[in-house]
Parts: C-alpha cells; sequence; structure tokens
C-alpha cells in the first residue's frame, strides 16, 4: 500500500488515497503506523477520500487510533498532496471534513504548493457546541480546579475539535508533559480536548505550545493556533491578527471582524514516500 509522509510546521501525518474504500480499520491502521519505533512515524493517518459534497473528502485519525474533526496542519498538507500528485489542476479546493467543508486557497511557485490559506470556519464559543459541561454560556478566564489543588485560567472552544488554552508567563519551561494529559482527560470535557499553554510576546505575537487530544505535545496544531486566535481577543491580550510560533515553525492567523471566520495560512512540505506492506 502506497502511502506518503508530510508535514505542516513539525506537525507530520501518513497520506494514503483511499478512493474505493479498501481500508476498513483505519484506527488500527494509524496505530501501527504512526508508531515512532516499529511503524513509520507521525502525529497520525490522513485519509483522501471521494466526496459528494466537495472536491474531496478528508477523514484524520490520531496515533492512538481515536477519530478527529477536522486538523489544520492536515488540510493544508492534503490540499499539497491532491494538487501536486495530479488529482487536481485547481488552486481553490474545498474539502470535506468532520468539522464541515473548509475552503483552502494554494499559493503555487514553480508549479509547487508553497502555503495554503484554510477558511477554518466560525469558533464555536458555547460550552454544549465544544462540548463543555457547566451552566449555559461561553468559557472565558474560567478558572479550572484540578484535583492536585492546581488552578488555571482557561479559555475553552471549538474549531471543529475542542480546545481548552492558558495562557502562561514561561511557556518554553512549562510542563506540559504533566498537566496536559489531565486536562485532555478532565471530566469536563466528554470528548476529552486539545489544550493550548501560550505565552503572549505582544498584541501580534504569541508563542505556543499544544498537548493534542490522541498525541500528546506535538510540534505544531493548526486548529489550536485558531483558537489561540480567538482566546487571545476575548481575553483582550492580542489582536485580530497572529503571528504564532511553534516548536516546528510559524503559522499566520486572523479573525476575520466581518465574517467572524478564522483563517490559517502556513507551509505543508513532502517528506518520503513509501510503501506499506499489508
Amino acid at each position: 500500500m502506497k502511502f506518503t509522509k508530510m508535514h505542516g510546521a513539525g506537525n507530520d501525518y501518513i497520506y494514503i488515497e483511499d478512493f474505493t474504500n479498501k481500508i476498513t480499520n483505519p484506527s488500527k491502521l494509524s496505530i501501527k503506523m504512526s508508531n515512532r519505533n516499529f511503524g513509520i512515524g507521525s502525529d497520525g493517518l490522513i485519509l483522501i477520500l471521494k466526496s459528494k459534497s466537495a472536491d474531496f473528502k478528508m477523514r484524520m485519525f490520531n496515533s492512538d487510533g481515536s477519530e478527529s474533526a477536522m486538523c489544520g496542519n492536515g488540510i493544508r498538507c492534503f490540499a499539497k498532496y491532491v494538487y501536486e500528485h495530479g488529482l487536481t489542476n485547481r488552486e481553490e479546493l474545498d474539502i470535506e471534513t468532520g468539522g464541515g467543508i473548509k475552503h483552502l486557497v494554494l499559493k503555487i511557485k514553480n508549479k509547487k504548493v508553497s502555503s495554503v490559506k484554510v477558511d477554518m470556519g466560525e469558533p464555536m464559543l458555547m460550552r454544549e457546541m465544544i462540548p463543555m459541561l457547566g451552566e449555559p454560556g461561553m468559557a472565558v478566564n474560567e478558572t479550572l480546579h484540578l484535583p492536585d489543588g492546581i488552578n488555571f485560567e482557561i479559555t475553552a472552544l471549538s474549531m471543529g475539535n475542542p480546545h481548552v488554552v492558558i495562557f502562561v508567563e514561561d511557556v518554553k519551561n512549562f510542563p506540559v508533559a504533566k498537566y496536559g494529559p489531565v486536562i485532555e482527560n478532565f471530566n469536563l470535557f466528554p470528548q476529552r480536548t486539545n489544550v493550548e499553554f501560550v505565552q503572549v510576546i505582544n498584541r501580534k505575537e504569541v508563542i505556543q505550545r499544544t498537548w493534542e487530544r490522541g498525541a500528546g505535545e506535538t510540534m505544531a496544531c493548526g486548529t489550536g493556533a485558531s483558537a489561540v486566535t480567538v482566546a487571545g481577543v476575548l481575553t483582550r491580550q492580542t489582536d485580530r491578527k497572529l503571528t504564532v510560533h511553534l516548536s516546528g515553525g510559524n503559522l499566520k492567523t486572523e479573525w476575520n471582524e466581518k465574517n467572524n471566520h478564522v483563517f490559517l495560512t502556513g507551509p505543508a512540505v513532502e517528506v518520503f514516500r513509501g510503501e506499506w506492506l499489508l
């Protein structure tokens, strides 16, 4: 079975064309292929499928086999894949995802995709849409009480999948591996949650580390960068246009005031192609 390894700002995925729906257990396959010691090594598996309502359909599975609705870095690489592998010659695409149909604009240089701008859609701010338990309304600067007595001020929202954003003073030295899994599996979040730990540099720049639901800490997270942009505005710490510095590179984001949509722009890179022995 042929595959392609790609990454967006270090957030890496394995891509497989499955237009005939031959892959019957993608969760199990993702666990095997994503293993960094006994497999290819990745943050997950992304399937390229036919769609009845868009140009293509994307399904994403984390390295633990769980399925996620949307991935900002993954979908940029998806667009690069279908363009550079000759599946389309369009420079604007609509991709069906579990988080709805996303519109993408490809920047082409020397017949290659150099970057992709994704319309991530509107943020979902109400607790029941995230989903997050508790009284109806938004969770902005809300105190989260952890079992060990540590409290965090959190802002929660969904960008197709749930996110908790926590602003910290020194993100480089913050114990992400300690608190990320605790918050991911906290009982307030019935579908678990991604967790962003963020340091504000100024109103136009932040540094982000992400603990991804089902994958652990990753080098980048596109839906997370989108969520951070929204949280920064809601907590009055940042502007609507941001440069988000991640371990794997930088992403550009904008929460558009006119249509309420979040836009994400960043690179997409093909690493290598290979064949998985079934």
